[in-house]
Formats: structure tokens, sequence, C-alpha cells
């Protein structure tokens, strides 16, 4: 049988497969894996997309419309242009990140999304306004979400899942602390000034940490994922005395490119609940507070229900971050599709407060798998090499569904006068979905077609 010989084909970062830094043999192994701090650094960067999240412009909402004198549907049309175009972005990003690494495009991004910060500040008219959207929805919606969820997946392997979910912390922390924060300047010192506190917030939690200590992978500092360390080089006194793991270096058979990836069917069934998630779960949020006063609850009941959401969705990243390191994430997608379907039908009968808490909980768990399996699976099934590419695109799909969710709502309380309608027919998306994700087995390793380590010859 011939061999085939294939010329790799090479990136900045192409060598993910092999340690650049081979360790001395006769040093100590540090006993704290470099990849917690990395890890730590990433959820700050969860935590510092807030400016450009929905839950942290939606404060600014009515002083800026008042300030600025702009109307409603203006502020709302400008936003959703801000966030296709975000998504439409985020495919280049991705391949950017692949390329150059977060090292150096964390602490860039940092930067930017803060100056974006005290440009909104300054805003005085419409086409001001929009801009700053252009600019704060594709960094910190965007690209500080993909760039810190690409650092996890190079630096965890067989603990990814649990990394996932302590990643999902930041982003849950900056829901529950940034708007308290931004009204609280609003109230005192005016939006002006809350834009320019998140800016100095940006700066101060991500842009230092980013440069000190972020490393794009761990065969940077001579290590493979979860701290293991190459069999070559491991000093063999050293077994009893470290808790890593003697290993090979990870094998790029199964680091698929875009094109490669989005051939296989499973690509699509794994896309499946995401977008359907991001869909109907914006959707059902954003019209959450009418959505209750049609089953006769208080605004403050559909807030309250909000902060239980969230709860849930901190406690279960930590579950299912866990049980994704031990279970088939196509499984747990279904579940989360199980849940959010579950809470669609609980809201056809919602009648008191105790059903409302039992509907956030529904939606907190469906989120947590969503932001843990549903984050963890591009870099399982497809591998390290060309994740930031492949995330991009996910991403990219998920924003566009986002964008879109608010409106079959929106529609059917105009033609109908009740959200119920549009409820009932998009519930038949998640129980599609779940029936898809539920047959998204892994693809096959790649032949001999894919990228090589630069290491291995003929």
């Amino acid at each position: 049988m011939t061999r085939i010989k294939v010329k790799p084909r090479r990136t900045r970062l192409s060598a993910a497969a092999v340690p650049s830094k081979p360790l001395d043999s006769h040093s100590p192994q540090p006993r704290l894996f470099l990849g917690w701090i990395v890890l730590f650094v990433a959820a700050l960067g969860m935590f510092a997309s807030a400016p450009g999240q929905s839950f942290s412009v939606a404060t600014f909402k009515e002083p800026m419309e008042q300030s600025l004198g702009i109307t409603d549907t203006a502020y709302s049309a400008a936003y959703l242009v801000a966030t296709l175009l975000s998504g439409a972005c985020l495919p280049f990003v991705g391949r950017l990140t692949d390329r150059w690494g977060a090292r150096l495009l964390l602490p860039l991004i940092g930067i930017a999304l803060g100056a974006a910060c005290w440009w909104m500040s300054l805003v005085q008219s419409f086409a001001g306004l929009f801009f700053g959207f252009c600019l704060i929805r594709p960094l910190g919606q965007g690209s500080l979400t993909l760039v810190s969820t690409w650092l996890v997946g190079h630096w965890f392997e067989k603990r990814r899942g649990l990394a996932m979910g302590l990643l999902g912390m930041g982003g849950t922390l900056s829901v529950m602390c940034v708007p308290q924060f931004s009204q609280f300047l609003t109230t005192e010192l005016g939006w002006r000034a809350a834009w320019i506190g998140l800016a100095f917030v940006v700066w101060g939690i991500l842009v230092l940490p980013a440069i000190v200590f972020v490393r794009n992978r761990p065969e940077d500092v001579g290590l493979l994922p979860d701290g293991q360390v190459p069999l070559a080089t491991r000093d063999a006194t050293s077994s009893s005395e470290t808790d890593v793991i003697a290993t090979e270096p990870i094998s790029a058979g199964n680091n698929y490119t875009v094109d490669e990836a989005w051939r296989h069917l499973t690509f699509w069934k794994l896309l499946l609940p995401l977008c359907t998630g991001a869909l109907v779960g914006t959707g059902l949020v954003f019209h959450q507070i009418s959505i209750f006063a049609e089953r006769g609850l208080s605004a403050s009941a559909a807030v309250t229900i909000l902060s239980i959401q969230a709860v849930t969705a901190s406690i279960g990243a930590l579950l299912f971050g866990y049980l994704t390191d031990r279970f088939p994430e196509r499984r747990l997608m279904a579940m989360s599709m199980v849940c959010l379907a579950s809470a669609q039908l609980l809201l056809t009968s919602l009648s008191h407060i105790g059903l409302a808490a039992l509907y956030g909980m529904l939606l907190g768990t469906h989120g947590a798998i969503l932001r843990t399996a549903g984050s963890a699976v591009w870099v399982n099934h497809y591998g390290r090499l060309h994740q930031g590419a492949i995330r991009g695109i996910v991403l990219t799909f998920q924003i566009l569904a986002s964008a879109l969710g608010p409106l079959p709502f929106a529609l059917a309380k105009g033609y109908w006068g009740s959200y119920s309608m549009a409820n009932w027919m998009m519930l038949v998306l998640p129980i599609g979905s779940a029936i898809a994700v539920w047959t998204a087995y892994p693809p096959q390793e790649q032949p001999a077609v894919v990228p090589a380590p630069a290491s291995v010859g003929a």
C-alpha cells in the first residue's frame, strides 16, 4: 500500500498538536496548572463583554432616547442592524483568532471595547448612536465571547465541559452585576457617566490580566490540555509527586476546517438546537413582561423570574459542565430542547407565581446546557486547530436567530391580540431540534487530507 504524503496547511498556530517548548525533565512540575489562570482571564472576558450585551444596553434605552430625542423604533432598528453586523463579522474574527491567537486579540479587543464605551458617552445624534452600536455589539457580544471560548477549548480536553461551565459563570455574574451598576451610575451621574464607568471596568479587569497571563495553547509552555505532560519529557521520578498524567501529544487527525465540517449533516444537527434556543428563548425573554401580563402576573413577578432563571443557569452550568465530560453532548442538548418545550407548554397555563418559578427554572436549565455542552461540542467534534473559524460560523447563525426571535411574538400580538399563537407555533422547533440532535453522531476521523502536525515526516 502506498502512503500518501500531504503537505501541511500552516498557520502561525498550526503546530497545536506538538508542544513547542519541551519541558526540562529534571525540573519540578508546577502544582498549579496555568490553564486555570487562563480560564479565569477568559471568564473575565465573558464578564467584560457586558457593554455589548442586550441586558446591559437595555438599561440605557429610556434615558438615551429621551436625551437624544430618538424614538423607540429608531433605537431598536439601530440595535437590530448592529446585531446583524456583529454576526456577519464573527467568521472573520474566528479565522483571525485561529491565526493570531487570543494572547494578542484579547487585550486588543478589550482596549477597543473600552474605547467604544467611551464613544457611547459622547453620542449626540442617531448617527453617532448607530455607529456606537456597530462597535459595542461586534466587540462585546461577538468577539470577546468567541475569543474567550476559543481559549478554553485549547487549554482543556477531559475537563472541557466543566471548564465551559466555569467560563459561563463570568457571563452570568455580568447579568447579575452590570445592569445594576449601570443603573446606579445613570441615576446618580447620568447615562454618559455610566458609559465611561463601563469603559474603565472593561479596561481595568481585562486588558492587563490578558497581557500578563494568557498563553494561546498549553503547548506554548510545554504542556498538553488539562496540564498533562508529554510522555517523552516527563521525569520518571515525578509520577508519585504530581497529579499530571503522562500522555502522547494529541493527534491532529480530527482537526476539520470549516469547509470540511459543514459538509457533515452532524454539523447542521448540532447547530439546530443552538439556533432554536436563540430564536425562541430570545423571543420569550424579550416579551416576558407583556406575556406575564396576559396571564395576570405583574411586571415585578416577571423580573423576579428572570433572576430565578439566572440563578438556575449559574448552578446548572457547573452541573451540566461536569456531565458534559461524561455523557455525549447530543443527549444533553436534546435534554435542553425538552426543557425549552416544557417551558413553552407551561407558559400556556401559567396562572400563579409557583408555576412561573418552575418556568424560569426550565429556561435556566435549558440555557445552562447550551452554554456548556453546546459550547464544548464543536471543539470535541471538529478539533482545536480551526475551532475559531467554526465557532464563528456557529455564532453567526445564533446571532441571526436571536435578532429575529422577538419578531414572531410581536406579529402574533398584532394579528391575534395575544402571544399564545406564536408560542404554540414555535413549539415545533424544540421538539424537532431534540429529535435531530439526538442522532448527531460524531463525524469519523478525517483521512490524510487534513492538516498534519508540522513535525510529522513521510
